[in-house]
């Protein structure tokens, strides 16, 4: 009861302060990064009991609350089973965000949700309105954590026979909830340190499940809503089926450009067979869009599918889920609008639907704000290595913080510690920033200004 009564105090303070929603959720996640870097920085986190220090901890509890994945050493290797219990509820909190954990414990205590309240669900789940906002949170927390405790379950099963019940357990828990929140994280270093699903890239039960984890988290938890709902995909809202659409272009079209690029690659998918390629490419693509498992070595593919791998992850997953990225829909308003600008049209239509000339202004301002800090990473990264790295692996490791992905070529340590503040920096813009700004276009004041300077003529072009 002193519990119940400590937080309420803590609540009327942080009220007292006039904080607006997105200001709560920026602070909030600082908040749990903060909290999870002196945990983690303690010497019962890490496995030999000495304190992996304060800046690795920081980078560490950054990329756990942020749903990166980008590590300085293999998680097995450093951190004990309470270490490793401290990244998954950073993993946890940061993937279905502050506002799902403390929603859940009103839920728990039977409270009545205030008008504060649902205002920062709201705006933690990307909506642009309070309707039937209590109603989807219950959604999201209970729904995650039923897939999340189908995804540990059928890879528990999985490992049971090879490593018996405590270990498959452990691993089942540990991925499933990793790979829903799109985090990447993996503890799988007691079979081979560093490497991440590489000793287990033939395992299609493994592949398959995180794969349909990562999608599902990914989607949005709108688009859950709406499919329980309506269950029609021709009765969706036009969002919902982008998102769908997209997700699912990206997927197979991303697999097929890596199969060919890479069929021959004796250090990727040359030496398998016809079906682990296509299983294998396919993992690739997904993990991609902001997962951050890896099943083939990602410095040793070509630099075309580097490129490749860098605008899959630029553009992300969707909106209100736990991936990052520019966001699905983003992207598709984006190329419909310049598209339609290329044939001369003044309007973009999708689905028998208008779709604004604002959004795809604030599609662009996105895209240029994450394409702008993507290439200065990139540039900052190769400039301050204390040893040689070329700019595709900069570009590939900024975009990867910044899309909040956790794929890496193998530079995350060997980076200077100026490059490593900067990717700290990227995981949480890439996670908080994108989302404050999104907030910022859905929530900002559309009022006219009182006053505007006459038009004038430029060449474009």
């Amino acid at each position: 009861m002193s519990g119940e009564k400590s937080w309420l105090r803590l609540w009327k303070k942080i009220r007292k302060l006039h904080l607006s929603t997105t200001q709560i959720i920026a602070l909030a996640f600082l908040g749990i990064i903060l909290l999870g870097t002196v945990l983690l920085a303690l010497p019962v986190s890490s496995r030999d009991g000495n304190s992996c220090g304060i800046f690795p901890a920081l980078f560490t509890a950054t990329s756990a609350t942020c749903v990166t994945g980008l590590v300085l050493f293999d998680t097995w290797s450093q951190f004990s089973g309470f270490g490793q219990g401290v990244l998954l509820l950073l993993i946890e909190l940061g993937g279905l965000g502050f506002m799902s954990a403390a929603s859940l414990v009103i839920f728990m205590l039977r409270r009545k949700v205030g008008l504060k309240q649902r205002m920062v669900m709201a705006q933690a789940m990307s909506l642009n309105d309070m309707q039937g906002v209590v109603r989807l949170q219950r959604i999201v927390i209970f729904g995650s954590l039923g897939i999340q405790f189908a995804g540990a379950l059928v890879l528990t099963i999985h490992f049971l026979p090879m490593y018996g019940l405590r270990q498959a357990a452990i691993w089942g828990v540990f991925h499933a909830v990793s790979a829903f929140c799109n985090a990447g994280f993996d503890i799988f270093g007691s079979i081979a340190p560093g490497q991440s699903l590489i000793p287990l890239q033939n395992d299609a039960v493994v592949l398959i499940t995180l794969m349909g984890l990562i999608t599902v988290g990914g989607l949005g938890f709108f688009v859950w809503e709406e499919l329980i709902r309506v269950r029609s995909f021709k009765r969706l809202s036009v969002y919902s089926k982008l998102v769908l659409l997209t997700t699912t272009v990206i997927i197979l079209l991303g697999t097929g450009l890596i199969l060919l690029l890479e069929w021959n690659n004796p250090d990727t998918l040359g030496n398998m067979t016809p079906l682990q390629k296509v299983l294998n490419a396919f993992f690739q693509t997904v993990t991609l869009r902001t997962a951050g498992f890896v099943s083939l070595d990602q410095g040793l593919l070509k630099d075309s599918t580097k490129a490749l791998s860098i605008v899959i992850m630029l553009i992300g997953g969707s909106s209100g889920s736990t991936a990052g990225g520019l966001k699905t829909v983003t992207f598709v308003v984006l190329v419909l609008f310049i598209w339609a600008k290329a044939r001369g049209k003044s309007t973009v239509h999708v689905f028998r639907r208008t779709i604004p000339n604002a959004k795809a202004t604030d599609a662009m301002t996105i895209f240029f704000i994450m394409t702008a800090l993507a290439f200065f990473g990139g540039f900052f990264v190769a400039a301050t290595a204390p040893a040689a790295i070329s700019f595709t692996d900069g570009l590939f490791e900024a975009v990867s913080a910044l899309a909040t992905v956790g794929v890496s070529t193998g530079i995350t340590s060997a980076m200077g510690i100026p490059a490593q503040l900067l990717m700290i920096a990227f995981m949480y813009f890439g996670r908080v920033g994108v989302l404050t700004i999104s907030l910022g276009f859905l929530m900002g004041n559309k009022a006219e200004d009182r006053f505007r300077y006459a038009d004038t003529n430029l060449l474009i072009g």
